[in-house]
């Protein structure tokens, strides 16, 4: 058998999602025969080119009524056009010398994506420096790309995005109607997508093809893909599997959906994979298929055998051959050194261990397999598939993009990579827990550059319905460790928990100011809390004191299943919360109104905060 793995549009630009990598590394070790296909990269050089903006073009041209951008976009389109394949080769380091003339904004059209830069030129420009030419050249180049998309967006395909690609069709959407109505409709963007997808069918020799849909905003990709190969090469199989499946599809009834895929599997796909594989050849029978459905007689069939699954710890890391890693596209779209850790740079994503070793929190999905099983790699097989990873892909970044990596694993890894003198750059998502303030100047020393991780809410008594098992004092001390070492720091914040009133969230953002003040972090997001149905909030609503919203299933079955409506008699206005919060946070990742009262960020009337002025200070002291 031999197995196409592909990733649906739309993840990232920068560098691939790892899934089909690890997939594609251990259907190789099985020896069987395993290519992988990057669908939303591909997608990208099909639009953003002169090609593909020649292509834009002609759709907008057929429209009657344009927009102020649409116009700007036809009168400026053969400075566009002249300029596509150039910006794009500057971003990928193949012609450097153009930032000079990027810099200075005198090489391209720009639209409304470089109204903030117009209005703040000054400052902006100070963050890069006299000499930073490159990344203001990056900086400066993304917008002009984000301009394109928001063009492509608004005038070709309203659900187009670089990162996402009809989210909102899929994301706990109760109905399959919108997804299966929506791909009734036939765009540009579906054109060149289905041009993409037929040239991998016709020249890659496969009987299997497999679609990873990490996150919502894949669904509407993969499904499209599908329905061309379905329609178009009835005989190869179509398999579904990836987060989005895991956390959404586990209560799916509604049988439309395998129209588009003849196999559905959950949780880690090793086992499930290997077992499908050996039915299609005869070796094993519908009734031996782990955490796999598929429609039979007009009815979902699950099936229900026993089966242990593959070691975490035998697998062999990712490969990342076939993704064609000098095609991926770096973005500066934030000058924030944190925030371009996502969109900026190619990074080698692996994960340190499965699952989460804390797996307590009350807002996440610790019921599922994919938190709920932890197992960690031995830190020096860890090593050692980096050094692989390194030879294969001839570049030492790696972005572990685990729940939370373990902190004696880390401590661990970093003691080897010291140990070997192997020299990378890496950086991940953790918990603050207290081990890391020990183990910070280790963690430098081998590489590390940056953590992410939550603090949620920086409010005891939030901390403790959450079940975070951290203090702000904790956090604190953690965070500023990492700052000593020269370790940038981004932390993940909550507001709207079940009964978090106006006065902790205000104290919420008192302590975020102060984390800022002292230098513990340099970026942070605000999440609105979402109700999840696999959490522990979502499984036991009473203890947190709101009452849930019914899922009704549609007369066709239910399709999604994740987010939760609810009712929390003591909600303050979000809205409201959510847009001070913000305000407050851009500026604070900007060096502004860090010694400004809080208050001031608020529309309305609050209370003073009850956190003592120096409380993070006297915490990390």
């Amino acid at each position: 058998m031999k197995v196409l793995l592909i990733i649906p549009p739309m993840t990232q630009v920068n560098t691939p999602y790892p899934a089909t990598a690890y997939l594609t590394q251990f259907l190789r070790d099985q020896n069987i025969t395993a290519t992988q296909r990057d669908l939303g990269l591909d997608l990208f050089h099909r639009l953003f080119c002169s090609e593909g903006l020649q292509l834009i073009k002609k759709e907008i041209e057929k429209k009657k009524n344009l927009s102020e951008f649409e116009e700007f976009f036809l009168e400026a389109f053969d400075d566009y056009q002249s300029t596509i394949d150039k910006v794009l080769s500057f971003l990928q380091g193949k012609d450097p010398t153009l930032a000079l003339r990027i810099s200075k904004r005198s090489l391209f059209p720009e639209g409304p994506r470089f109204s903030p830069l117009d209005e703040h030129e000054n400052e902006i420009s100070a963050l890069f420096g006299e000499m930073g030419v490159q990344d203001k050249a990056k900086y400066i180049s993304s917008l002009y790309l984000d301009d394109l998309a928001d063009l492509i967006k608004n005038a070709i395909d309203e659900r187009f995005g670089f990162s996402h690609y009809g989210e909102s069709l899929a994301s706990s959407q109760s109905s399959f109607d919108f997804l299966y109505d929506g791909l009734k409709t036939f765009t540009l963007v579906d054109q060149l997508l289905v041009e993409c997808v037929k040239s991998y069918v016709e020249s890659i020799e496969c009987d299997v093809v497999g679609f990873t849909v990490p996150f919502p905003g894949n669904m509407y990709g993969a499904l499209r893909a599908a329905k061309f190969i379905k329609e178009n090469y009835p005989a190869k199989k179509v398999l579904f599997g990836g987060g989005f499946i895991n956390t959404e599809l586990r209560e799916l009834s509604d049988v439309r959906f395998f129209e588009f895929a003849d196999y559905l599997m959950f949780d880690d796909g090793e086992t499930p994979l290997m077992l499908l594989l050996d039915y299609f050849q005869g070796k094993k029978s519908e009734s031996d298929l782990l955490r796999t459905w598929y429609a039979r007689d007009g009815r979902i069939q699950k099936s229900s055998s026993v089966q242990k699954d593959f070691s975490f710890k035998s697998l062999n890391g990712p490969t990342f051959d076939g993704l064609s890693l000098e095609r991926y596209i770096p973005m500066l779209e934030m000058p924030n050194p944190m925030h371009r850790m996502w969109s900026d740079f190619r990074w080698n994503k692996m994960i340190m261990a499965h699952g989460c070793y804390w797996k307590k929190c009350t807002f996440c999905d610790v019921t599922l397999d994919y938190i709920n099983r932890y197992e960690p790699m031995k830190a020096s097989t860890l090593v050692d598939q980096m050094k692989r990873i390194m030879t294969e892909t001839k570049q030492s970044g790696f972005h572990f993009v685990d729940e939370a990596a373990p902190p004696a694993l880390v401590k661990g890894m970093s003691e080897e990579l010291i140990r070997q003198n192997v020299k990378v750059s890496w950086w991940g998502n953790l918990r603050f827990d207290k081990s890391f303030e020990h183990i910070a100047e280790l963690m430098a020393d081998s590489g590390c550059i940056a953590v992410t991780g939550g603090l949620e809410v920086a409010s005891p008594r939030i901390l403790k319905m959450i079940d975070k098992g951290t203090t702000v004092e904790q956090v604190a001390r953690a965070t500023k460790a990492f700052s000593r070492h020269g370790i940038y720091v981004h932390a993940y914040l909550m507001y709207g928990f079940p009964t978090q009133t106006i006065e902790e969230t205000v104290d919420s953002l008192e302590v975020v100011r102060q984390l800022f003040l002292n230098d513990c972090i340099q970026s942070a997001y605000w999440h609105r809390f979402m109700c999840t149905a696999h959490s522990p909030v979502g499984l036991n609503p009473d203890k947190f004191q709101i009452s849930l919203h019914p899922i009704e299933t549609p007369a066709k079955g239910l399709f999604a299943k994740n987010t939760v409506d609810f009712d929390d008699p003591t909600r303050p206005d979000l809205d409201m919360l959510g847009e001070a919060l913000r305000k407050a946070l851009y500026n604070y990742m900007h060096g502004i109104a860090l010694e400004e009262d809080v208050r001031v960020w608020f529309d309305v009337p609050v209370k003073k905060t009850s956190v003592p002025k120096n409380f993070i200070e006297k915490a990390v002291r």
